[in-house]
């Protein structure tokens, strides 16, 4: 969910679990005050800033805009230099799809259990691996099965959007006196700047709207915030915010840079300043990314339109060879946050249409990973903020829907190492309760950060030097069913 107007934000993480249903085992951990100081403010007459140093930040321009966005230093009380780490993992390809999908409709098809819960789809169909069934629709992802491994345990039992998005993105419940770094933001913490990423293009990048405030960089700060392109990837150009400008063609925006060279002359009266060297390499990065090789990764028309078409000409399918060309490139994290999965009315048309599109676009990228070398050093991990309801809402407004459900769901995980063509955790002949092996958020994301090289266990810096553990630990007291260690 994102905000258009500040006054309709929530303040806090407190005031989200106040209005959205969080189970028995999350209370207690809303703290009524921020354990922030207040921020005191510099009055007018208080800013003693000298002459070329003023001169000087009135000239960084679209460099001082980029080393602000990617390069803020965080500050912690202790001090930090992480190891690069090495796990099987090099890359992570998050597709999120949120509003949530039905596990009954996708991986874990439930055809006897009646209309009333399967619906329409009463025909699942086998996979290449025995035993194994998945929805009708997607007869492509069918043949890929003994890529992928199936969690059809997931459980929280959260039911508000923003609530459930935020254990998933955290595997920690929303309320406590802490707002966590979602999995993102700490993976480009462990794989980013700070541990000798030289990449132009940010660490983190969100395709192609940010996930809401619960998905981003919590108490780490701007620096590990993604970098949501906006956009459309199967628009002609794929505009991406600050990168590619519509309708300037690519020599104007050569000239205007010419031209701006020419008129700083100010810059050689300042020749020995170090801020305007460090503002001059910033926007020389800047400049690479715009106008050199860096910002060509987003350029989709480079690909053949064989490849094109075998995504599909949509959205969601370019999004996703987006993706690919990012972590070819070694960026380290890239969620494709794929909407339209809110399905409280009419939710079997919805299916009709977007089934189809995810299992093209979401099976060409699991078989280019393989083709191009890069299946084994990239986890792909399918999954929203929670399922719906196993039990259909026939009458009206619904006439057919679905509401949240977070009691009960699935996702997926390939690549990077992991096994694949297993199933872990079951539900039951409805979908309604996991029977069998429980995985809660913070076992997935551990199993992922593992993958990766990142400790699960070890401490995750923080401005306050508070002793807190990448996941998770006992004393927090947050359900778990263990590490995927099946899939290891």
């Amino acid at each position: 969910m994102t905000y258009t107007d500040s006054a309709d934000a929530p303040d806090s993480t407190k005031q989200i679990a106040d209005r959205e249903a969080i189970p028995p085992w999350a209370a207690g951990k809303v703290a009524a005050s921020s354990p922030y100081p207040p921020v005191h403010r510099l009055r007018p007459w208080e800013k003693t800033w000298p002459r070329r140093r003023f001169l000087a930040n009135g000239l960084l321009g679209i460099g001082g805009l980029a080393a602000l966005r990617w390069g803020a230093p965080l500050t912690f009380a202790v001090p930090f230099n992480p190891p690069p780490p090495r796990g099987k993992a090099r890359t992570v390809i998050q597709v999120w799809l949120w509003g949530g999908p039905c596990h009954l409709d996708t991986f874990d098809p439930k055809p006897e259990a009646g209309n009333d819960y399967a619906g329409p789809f009463t025909q699942p169909i086998a996979t290449n691996v025995d035993g194994i069934r998945i929805n009708e629709l997607l007869p492509m992802l069918a043949k890929q099965a003994d890529q992928y491994s199936i969690i059809r345990g997931m459980t929280h039992g959260i039911n508000g959007h923003e609530t459930a998005a935020y254990i998933v993105q955290t595997g920690r419940p929303a309320g406590g006196r802490l707002t966590y770094p979602c999995i993102g933001a700490v993976v480009s913490l462990f794989k980013g700047y700070d541990a000798g990423y030289q990449g132009l293009i940010p660490p983190y990048i969100v395709l192609t709207q940010p996930q809401g405030r619960f998905s981003e960089a919590g108490f780490l700060g701007l620096k590990y915030k993604p970098f949501a392109t906006g956009g459309d990837p199967a628009a002609p150009p794929f505009a991406v915010e600050g990168i590619v400008l519509p309708g300037v063609p690519r020599e104007r925006q050569i000239r205007r840079r010419e031209l701006l060279a020419s008129l700083n002359t100010l810059r050689c009266a300042l020749a020995d300043d170090p801020l305007m060297a460090a503002a001059d390499a910033a926007r020389e990065q800047a400049y690479e990314l715009i106008l050199g090789d860096g910002g060509k990764v987003f350029d989709l028309s480079q690909e053949p339109d064989a490849v094109r078409e075998r995504y599909g000409r949509n959205t969601f399918g370019q999004s996703c060879l987006t993706a690919r060309r990012l972590v070819e490139s070694g960026v380290p994290y890239v969620t494709i946050n794929y909407g339209g999965w809110d399905t409280h009315k009419q939710h079997f048309q919805a299916m009709r249409r977007k089934l189809p599109e995810m299992d093209r676009g979401f099976s060409a990228l699991l078989d280019d990973l393989r083709e191009r070398g890069l299946f084994d050093t990239t986890l792909v991990w399918w999954s929203g903020e929670f399922g719906r309801t196993p039990r259909i809402q026939w009458e009206p407004p619904w006439n057919g829907g679905r509401n949240h459900y977070g009691k009960a769901f699935c996702a997926v995980l390939a690549g990077g190492g992991l096994r694949g063509g297993l199933v872990v955790g079951a539900t039951d002949e409805r979908g309604e309760t996991v029977t069998e092996r429980p995985v809660y958020p913070c076992d997935l994301l551990g199993t992922i950060y593992a993958q990766l090289g990142i400790d699960p266990d070890g401490p995750l810096p923080n401005p306050q030097g508070l002793d807190v553990r990448v996941t998770p630990d006992a004393s927090e007291k947050v359900p778990s069913g263990g590490r995927l260690k099946e899939l290891v």
